[in-house]
């Protein structure tokens, strides 16, 4: 059993756009176009919003210029086709329960609690509980009180449900019931994909000063790094540190 205090996000999936498609497309309908960003998902952001008017080629040059200019006026359908996968690690459960409530856009996929065995599992203390040590072992005693409690109710499951030919569907009735004495603080797995305009929109509302402390944390690494692929399409958010020492993110483009 491990404390863990640091989440992890690996970004694991982004978008490529296919030349030959979009220069086909380009000549059916007798059109030139050219894109100045080597980014996917900037890139068919601009396509889409450039098929709206049928503006290839005209107007706004540059890729930056162009969605600048979707952001200002809140054309934000045109960034629901921008799409990155991530993989977060490090958290807990209460930050899943937490992040799972953003559905459109979204999708999902955590690590199963009735499939994977938690005796080996890790758990996410909070910051204001680690800082203290007498909170700390308050904290601790019940944490290994109930991982313990899981282990013994797993053993003795397994032999409850002996007479259950199949090992999978043994382990799965026994590991199922058990988990329920775990915390929220067990930490888990989740592989989470969403299209820009839903990243923006978790990003506002959990990187905000009102949100809770993990997730928030979370929704900071994930906007630095989707500042990093893609700044033409978060590149307005500006990240401020608070009196208590905190960040929060803001952008004067809220709900595009």
């Amino acid at each position: 059993m491990r404390v863990i205090r640091e989440p992890k996000v690996y970004l694991v999936g982004r978008q490529q756009t296919d030349p030959a498609a979009i220069e086909r497309f380009l000549a059916d309908h007798g059109l030139s176009w050219s894109t100045d960003t080597a980014v996917g998902a900037e890139a068919l952001c601009e396509m889409a919003g450039r098929l709206c008017y049928m503006s290839f080629g005209q107007g706004r040059k540059s890729n930056a210029e162009y969605l600048a200019n979707l952001i200002e006026m809140e054309h934000g359908s045109v960034l629901e086709h921008s799409v990155w996968n991530v993989l977060i690690t490090g958290v807990s459960r209460s930050f899943t329960h937490e992040l799972v409530r953003h559905r459109a856009g979204f999708g999902y996929s955590q690590l199963s609690q009735r499939y994977v065995d938690e005796s080996t599992a890790d758990f996410v203390e909070p910051d204001c509980i680690a800082s203290d040590p007498a909170l700390h072992e308050i904290w601790l005693g019940a944490i290994q009180h109930a991982h313990q409690a899981y282990c013994q109710l797993v053993e003795r499951l397994l032999a409850r449900f002996a007479d259950e030919p199949s090992l999978t569907l043994r382990r799965k009735l026994a590991r199922q019931a058990a988990r329920s004495v775990l915390p929220n603080a067990t930490e888990t797995k989740i592989f989470v994909t969403a299209n820009g305009r839903a990243w923006r929109h978790f990003i506002e509302m959990r990187a905000s000063e009102h949100a809770e402390v993990e997730i928030r944390r979370v929704a900071l690494m994930i906007l630095r790094l989707l500042q990093r692929e893609a700044p033409n399409l978060f590149g307005d958010y500006r990240i401020e540190r608070l009196p208590d020492g905190t960040e929060v993110a803001r952008t004067a483009h809220r709900k595009v």
